[in-house]
Formats: structure tokens, C-alpha cells, sequence
């Protein structure tokens, strides 16, 4: 397994994931309800920014290796994963378990299929499409408004935009389900026929 500041900067994120959880299962009165709120918004920002810097690193410092392409990926899903299922528990609801499902159910599928496509040597078929960046990113703005899920400098309501933004990405990742699938449609039906 190599070793380097990006993968490092890797393995910092997935540490961070079980504090994002955490930190709303402390003890009654070790942190104030808001408090908590703004301690998970800011563990889930700062994993959010080291998703980007080890990509940015890696490529920067020619760093690149097999186990970083894996790790990060799998980092970023259990990130998301992670805070979506707390969020779902949270008062009540602060996401809707449909749009939980949706994305995750969404992640484990084309992840499968990247899977498959890269042992058949297609993986650049289901490369990430700019449907899937605009998906990422709104995903990335939703959790921490909805981890926050208070007003903002006085007048932004976080809880509102995030949910926004979280049905925004839901549609955006039954889209790029979608758009994945119609790409490699293709090779699944010569697959197909070949084991008949």
C-alpha cells in the first residue's frame, strides 16, 4: 500500500466520517443543540475539502496510484452515506429517507458497474460525466446546510436551501443513473448475448 500526503489526506477523510456521526450521540450536555449542528457542519466541510486537495495533490505531485484511485472513491461514498443516514434520524427527518436511498441505492449501482466495465476494459465508458459533478456539488452543498439547519448570517435558512438542494441532487442521480446505464447498455446486451 503507498503512502503519501494525498492518501494520507484520504485516510483523514474516512477518520472523519464516524466524528460527523458522532458528534450528535455525545452526552446531553456536552454540547448545545447548535453547537452540535455546527461542530458536524464543520468535520463535514473539512472531509468535503480534502476530497478535493488529495485529488489536487495526487495529480499535482504525480502522486497517482491504484490504491488512492479505490480508497478515495470509497471515501467520498461513505462520507455521504454517513451523513445522509444521520440526517434521516435527525428531528424527526432533516432528509427525506427517499432521497437517502436514492443516492446511496444510486452509489452502490454504478459503482457495480464501474466494477464490471473496468474487469472487461471499458471503464472509460462510465468515466464521471459533467451530470455527475453538477450532482456531486449539490449533494456537497446540501449536507452541511442540512447538518447546519439554522439561519445563517441572519438570513439564509440552511435548512431550506439544503432541502433544495438535496431534491435537486436526488433528480440529478436518477439523471446520471441514467445517462451511466445508457452508455454501457451496449456492452451489458454483447455480454449478454455472448453467454447465451
Amino acid at each position: 500500500m503507498p503512502f503519501n500526503i494525498p492518501i494520507l489526506l484520504t485516510w483523514l477523510r474516512v477518520a472523519l466520517i464516524p466524528l460527523v456521526v458522532g458528534v450528535f450521540y455525545l452526552p446531553d450536555g456536552w454540547l448545545q443543540p447548535h453547537d452540535r449542528n455546527l461542530a458536524a457542519t464543520l468535520i463535514f466541510i473539512v472531509a468535503a475539502i480534502t476530497d478535493w486537495f488529495d485529488g489536487f495533490l495526487a495529480r499535482r505531485w504525480n502522486q497517482t496510484s491504484a490504491f488512492g484511485a479505490f480508497l478515495d472513491p470509497v471515501a467520498d461514498k461513505l462520507m455521504v452515506a454517513g451523513a445522509l443516514l444521520v440526517l434521516v434520524h435527525l428531528d424527526g427527518g432533516r432528509c427525506h429517507p427517499l432521497f437517502a436511498f436514492i443516492i446511496i441505492g444510486r452509489e452502490i449501482a454504478i459503482s457495480a458497474l464501474r466494477e464490471w466495465m473496468a474487469q472487461i476494459g471499458a471503464s472509460k465508458s462510465v468515466a464521471v460525466s459533467s451530470i455527475g459533478k453538477i450532482k456531486t456539488a449539490a449533494q456537497m452543498s446540501a449536507i452541511p446546510a442540512l447538518l447546519y439547519n439554522d439561519v445563517l448570517l441572519g438570513a439564509i435558512d440552511t435548512r431550506y436551501w439544503g432541502e433544495k438542494l438535496l431534491w435537486l441532487a436526488s433528480v440529478l442521480t436518477v439523471w446520471s443513473m441514467l445517462y451511466y446505464l445508457r452508455k454501457a447498455w451496449p456492452l451489458i446486451k454483447e455480454k449478454a448475448g455472448n453467454l447465451n
